[in-house]
């Protein structure tokens, strides 16, 4: 049995239903705590879904974490900067009208979400590590250009079976 704390409980308690169904295991609540009970690979999981709902992305996107095994990470700006005016920093990360975050989902094929002085990534193992060391050099100072070409050339291929043995 497991027991985490959560903030944004309203949007957990109307789809405890639909997580328990997707999640396999028994969700109960008392306030802002939340008891799981089931495997504790499936409790794992559940955590890390519920972790990325209280950190602000959508339900969707955050079963995505046990439907096609993704992960969930979470950047804090403050490790990678000295400077003080944070929104000046999260704003390089957004961009203009979130232009540069749309930018990274579809270089990094993986979601991102800005909330507080943190960065909230969900993606593939593999790709979650370029992710970050982009989202690292936006923070301190590179230019998007620079990052966006940087993810171009860490592209990780597919791998084409050819059926050979």
């Amino acid at each position: 049995m497991k027991k985490i704390l959560a903030e944004k409980i309203g949007h957990l308690v109307k789809e405890k239903t639909r997580l328990e169904e997707a999640l396999h295991l028994r969700i109960s609540n008392r306030g802002k705590e939340f008891h799981l009970e089931g495997d504790p690979l499936d409790e794992y999981e559940a955590e890390q879904v519920i972790n990325a709902v209280n950190f602000g992305f959508k339900m969707d996107i955050a079963l995505l974490i046990k439907e096609k095994e993704l992960s969930f990470n979470v950047l804090s700006i403050k490790n990678y900067t000295k400077r003080k005016d944070m929104s000046v920093i999260k704003a390089r990360i957004i961009g203009t009208e979130g232009k540069t975050l749309r930018t990274l989902e579809q270089l990094t094929d993986c979601f991102f979400e800005v909330h507080n002085n943190e960065v909230g990534i969900i993606g593939h193992p593999e790709r979650m590590k370029v992710a970050q060391e982009a989202v690292v050099n936006l923070i301190r100072g590179s230019k998007q250009a620079n990052v966006y070409k940087f993810l171009e050339k860490h592209q990780i291929k597919p791998v084409i079976d050819l059926g050979l043995k």
